[in-house]
């Protein structure tokens, strides 16, 4: 029951950071309002200010400025102060145990007000704080209490604004380390496949004429992929959010990776075991990106005769696994480390997988294994 209930505040939480500004602030006049409200529907002594209209209009007036708290919050403030005064000037009313909507309005402006405007906003608070104090009971511990609530406020919104400037730059700096991937993926695949088929190139205009075109043919080919996936990653760069993004790699366009990189004069073969099914968009582009790097990684370094990719498709998991019987990391090979092998792990780690890589079967090559649940898993990263 207690997980349901944290379950749902989550998703209302979720919701209201996504809802429109207009409909937040609306919520909470509607909420301030219903707690001004309190006093004038309780029962009341006899020896207590009577609750009028008169007394219950001023106030829901002092609460209606809140609906334009993000467009003038410090006239928001002026106006609800103003209203304040008026009623401890004019009316015997119900009073209220805060001044609930100074204190959203004194919060709002510390998150959104330019530093002129906050500083003019705290020394002219002071004063008019101990005015409102003076005309209602002159008690010290009401003063003391309205300063304390007046300082708090502004601290809250203060803190608030920091952590979500911390927020937005962890929110660019992994937006960054995405894209940083993403290019080196696309970039490092590409080139790597264009310069060993132009080093090949050379020794078929010799030896094999007609190998030659098809060597060429290969590298304009693979060159236009290249500009075909970077237009896609610069487009979603260029866009606002509100139109949709561009495909991600898919699992079903690994059978084109591996004939690409096949043509280059590396076979590589490629076999599913297990129930071959759909899985979540993320999952199979961190999966395409895993088989994408550890090939390029393998034609790169390893100088191999012969590639093996495979995916393992489990009830909980799925597992890559890239095998190569080329020179591995004892000679500086395939286990050369860099930022490709760094990226598989962060992909793994990012989805609660695991990413191991090191010698092939008996010592031979280089294996780069990567697990991703499919279900909720504890994350980790094997070295």
């Amino acid at each position: 029951m207690r997980l349901t209930g944290c379950r749902a505040m989550e998703h209302l939480l979720r919701r209201l950071k996504t809802a429109s500004p207009w409909v937040v602030d609306a919520g909470i006049t509607l909420l301030v309002q219903i707690a001004v409200t309190m006093p004038f529907v309780i029962p009341r002594g006899p020896e207590l200010p009577a609750a009028t209209w008169p007394a219950y209009g001023l106030t829901a007036l002092g609460v209606l400025p809140l609906l334009w708290r993000r467009r003038a919050p410090v006239a928001v403030l002026t106006a609800i102060s103003g209203v304040q005064m008026l009623y401890i000037a004019t009316l015997d009313g119900p009073g209220q145990p805060l001044p609930y909507a100074a204190l959203i309005a004194v919060y709002t402006i510390a998150v959104l007000s330019p530093r002129r405007r906050r500083l003019a906003v705290l020394t002219v608070s002071g004063p008019l704080i101990f005015i409102g104090v003076r005309m209602n009971t002159g008690d010290v511990r009401e003063l003391l209490f309205s300063l304390f609530c007046f300082c708090g406020a502004y601290a809250l919104g203060r803190s608030q604004l920091r952590a979500t400037r911390v927020e937005a730059d962890q929110a660019a700096a992994r937006e960054r380390a995405r894209i940083a991937r993403e290019m080196h993926d696309v970039l490092s695949h590409s080139v790597a496949l264009m310069v060993v088929q132009a080093e090949a190139g050379p020794v078929s205009v010799r030896t094999a004429p007609e190998r030659a075109e098809a060597a060429f043919d290969a590298i304009a080919g693979t060159g236009r992929d290249a500009m075909t996936q970077l237009r896609r990653m610069l487009g979603v760069l260029r866009e606002d959010g509100s139109g949709p993004r561009r495909p991600q790699p898919v699992l079903a366009e690994l059978a084109a990776l591996v004939r690409r990189v096949s043509d280059s004069g590396v076979p590589v073969a490629y076999a599913t075991t297990g129930e071959v099914r759909p899985l979540p968009p993320d999952i199979e582009t961190t999966a395409f990106r895993v088989v994408q790097e550890a090939l390029t990684n393998a034609v790169k370094h390893a100088a191999p005769s012969r590639i093996t990719a495979r995916l393992d498709y489990g009830p909980r998991s799925l597992t890559i696994t890239v095998t190569d019987d080329g020179r591995g990391p004892a000679t500086g090979g395939g286990g050369t480390p860099g930022h490709g092998l760094i990226g598989v792990r962060e992909r793994a780690a990012a989805h609660g997988g695991t990413a191991r890589t090191g010698p092939g079967p008996g010592g031979r090559g280089f294996e780069v294994e990567v697990a991703l649940p499919l279900v909720g898993s504890a994350p980790g990263v094997a070295q």
